[in-house]
Parts: structure tokens; C-alpha cells; sequence
């Protein structure tokens, strides 16, 4: 008998999750100067696999560039995109997760988007500004 494996839109909500409360407890340790956290067994710079930026037309139909903070990779794989707009207020931030030729996504709100901006000028600042995004306007937010 053969399993039916649930679609990565089925999937989503809860990866999603399970990914914002380790990240939540991630970001608390640091903001305590604890660089370990026990809870989740991990450091908040070791969490993620990577954070770089993906040129629009990297991928077929894509037409805006975007920062990646990839928290895995193979299949499944799951990351956070930060898309920049035109103010630091405007930028858009959404969760993926994928696994092979299958995919959804969730764009991040209140809290947990004001929780991955937060975690984004963090990486920023560690990585650099190779692209010119960081310069925007922080007005409003």
C-alpha cells in the first residue's frame, strides 16, 4: 500500500510555524545576549543554512529580485524571501516551502513579518550590502 505524501500547500501552514517559533526562540536568546538556545538547540546565525540575494530571472518567471534566508535545502527545502519596495515599510516578506515540483508559499504579517525584518537587518549587517537594498527609507515603519 502506497502513501499519498501531502502537497507542500497542505504542508505549509504548519512548517511555517514550527519555523516561526524556533525562530522566535532564536531571536529572544540573542536579544539576551545567550548565544545557545537550548529549546531549540541551535544558534540564530547557524539556524539558516544561508542568506543571499536572488537576481530577477534567476528562476524562470521571475521577475523581481529578493534576499533569501534559506533555512533548508533538498526536498523539502524551506527559506524566507524579503522582496524590497520602495521604503523599508513597503518590503514584502513571505515564507516558502518546496519540495520537488511542488511549492506555496505565505506572506508573513504583523509580528511575524515585523519578527523576520528584525532577523533580516541582522544577516544584513553580518553579510553586507552588496546590492544597494539597505540604503531605503525607514519612515513609517
Amino acid at each position: 500500500m502506497t502513501v499519498k505524501q501531502r502537497t507542500c500547500e497542505e504542508r505549509t501552514d504548519e512548517e511555517m510555524e514550527a519555523r516561526l517559533r524556533d525562530l522566535r526562540l532564536l531571536w529572544a536568546s540573542y536579544q539576551r545576549s545567550e548565544e545557545y538556545c537550548e529549546e531549540v538547540e541551535s544558534y540564530l546565525f547557524d539556524y539558516g543554512l544561508s542568506f543571499d540575494y536572488v537576481e530577477a530571472g534567476t528562476f524562470r518567471d521571475q521577475q523581481q529580485g529578493y534576499y533569501r534566508y534559506q533555512i533548508s535545502w533538498g526536498g523539502p527545502q524551506d527559506e524566507f524571501r524579503f522582496y524590497p519596495g520602495g521604503r523599508y515599510d513597503a518590503w514584502r516578506v513571505e515564507y516558502w516551502f518546496l519540495n520537488w515540483f511542488d511549492g506555496a508559499s505565505r506572506e508573513l504579517k504583523g509580528e511575524d513579518r515585523a519578527l523576520l525584518l528584525e532577523i533580516f537587518d541582522e544577516l544584513r549587517g553580518l553579510y553586507g550590502d552588496e546590492n544597494g537594498f539597505f540604503s531605503v527609507s525607514r519612515e513609517g515603519s
